[in-house]
């Protein structure tokens, strides 16, 4: 490989020839040899992009401020668009595990930015006091978190939720009048309908859906202004208000200044808040992959309520068995977010006075669980709750035998009588209905009509 040298503030550095980086993104790259898990890696490509959006911005701001001549401007712009268009992604080559602030990555944007418009240009634009002016990495780095989160919440999780939904409630529609028989602490209980099982599910994702959008909205709110501090210092007192709305241009929706830079540069409470919802739909996701593991268990040996399609080969060593991949795909993805929602939360207790210092690992591990929740439910929605399949049979079977449907004769025989019916038909694994006979004056056809389950599936008495 071909080298140059290139100079900072510390002194020379030798940088790939073709690099369009410089000093500070290879010092940085020299430094931090951690996780191998580069900026522009697929949970954070989003990241980057965002950051190609703020310097877009911030110089088309600096220009309507005449901060900045409208060569170099345009020049500035061009190429950020380029970034933003993930044209030049393969230019972050900058660990996760960096400086806390992020320092490095707003350094590698400026530097990139840079190279690009200085060719474009045909003028020599620096990356501090041209691509950064009006701008500090301290203020960067957290709206680019806003801006790259809420970009991937409304372009990649919010549709796969939505359609998550869709297909449970049309699953829902498809079964409604099938009963099955209900379970608490995962032991018979008393019947349901299938579709009001699924309509549990959805209603969980609703709700959590509901959440997202309030928090959602806190992630317009972005403190490009603040600079070092949050006190604005080297920015016009306008270039806030400018930034806005040329990044509300430039990615259609409605960005507006953070009421409190202080408060948006030294605390990372949006990121906590939005990250501990994600990890209640995570919990959620989990339930009804186990749900889903549990009805589908068999086909012998177990519940076999339902049947997943059979997507792979289960076992390496036993012929024909089949496993419910998808489901524990979904649930293995759950507790990854559950984990990352634990990084976060240690990650944003790191701020100290007017800055947090642990950025980066924030800005990851968000991205990541976004991504991750948007692909697990994904695959849950078009590989296990559209095609499974209903084992009516083993439902009606179940049904037939469930001891715990004499709760329904508990306001006409009593509690200790219904009791001694359902251990005796238990012990005898005989229908209910024969022993409630037997041990009652009730008739058979009565028996029949108290016990029906498709009416207790309704409740009431």
């Amino acid at each position: 490989m071909k080298f140059r040298i290139e100079k900072d503030s510390l002194g020379e550095v030798k940088v790939p020839s073709k690099a369009l980086w410089g000093a500070q993104t290879q010092r940085a790259v020299n430094n931090f040899p951690i996780s191998g898990i580069k900026m522009d890696f697929p949970f954070t490509k989003s990241f980057v992009s965002s950051l190609g959006l703020i310097k877009d911005a911030a110089a088309k701001a600096n220009l309507r401020l005449k901060l900045i001549s409208s060569k170099k401007s345009k020049a500035i712009s061009k190429a950020a668009k380029e970034v933003w268009q993930e044209k030049h992604h393969h230019e972050f080559p900058i660990d996760v595990f960096q400086t806390g602030s992020g320092t490095s990555s707003n350094m590698n944007a400026n530097e990139v930015i840079a190279s690009l418009a200085t060719k474009y240009a045909k003028v020599k634009v620096g990356p501090n006091d041209d691509v950064n002016m009006s701008q500090s990495s301290n203020d960067v780095i957290p709206t680019a978190i806003k801006v790259s989160a809420h970009m991937d919440l409304t372009k990649k999780l919010f549709p796969t939720l939505d359609e998550l939904i869709k297909t449970i409630d049309k699953k829902a529609e498809s079964v409604k009048g099938t009963i099955k028989t209900g379970r608490t602490h995962l032991m018979d209980a008393m019947p349901i309908d299938f579709a009001e099982e699924l309509k549990a599910w959805s209603s969980q994702l609703q709700h959590s859906k509901n959440m997202l959008i309030i928090l959602e909205k806190k992630f317009l709110e972005v403190p490009q202004g603040g600079t070092a501090v949050g006190s604005g210092i080297n920015a016009h007192k306008q270039f806030a208000k400018y930034f806005a709305q040329e990044l509300t241009k430039l990615c259609g929706n409605k960005y507006v200044s953070s009421k409190n830079f202080y408060h948006e540069l030294s605390a990372q409470d949006c990121s906590v808040q939005l990250s501990g919802e994600l990890k209640n739909l995570a919990v959620i996701l989990m339930k009804i992959s186990n749900d889903l593991r549990w009805m589908n268990s068999g086909p012998l040996a177990g519940l076999s309520e339902i049947e997943l399609k059979a997507l792979q080969p289960g076992s390496s060593i036993m012929p024909g068995k089949v496993n419910p991949v998808i489901p524990e795909a979904v649930a293995m993805a759950s507790a990854d977010v559950i984990g990352n929602d634990v990084s976060i939360t240690v990650a944003a207790q790191s701020s100290s006075f007017q800055l947090n210092v642990m950025l980066p690992v924030i800005a990851y591990n968000l991205l990541k669980s976004i991504n991750l929740l948007s692909g697990a439910m994904d695959v849950l929605s078009k590989k296990a709750i559209r095609t499974f399949k209903v084992n009516n049979k083993n439902l009606e079977k179940s049904l037939s035998k469930n001891p715990i449907l004499v709760t329904a004769l508990n306001p006409i025989i009593g509690y200790e009588k219904a009791s001694a019916i359902a251990k005796r038909a238990y012990k005898e694994n005989r229908p209910i209905i024969d022993v409630a006979a037997e041990e009652t004056n009730l008739t058979k056809a009565k028996l029949i009509r108290l016990l029906d389950p498709s009416k207790l599936s309704k409740g009431g008495i």
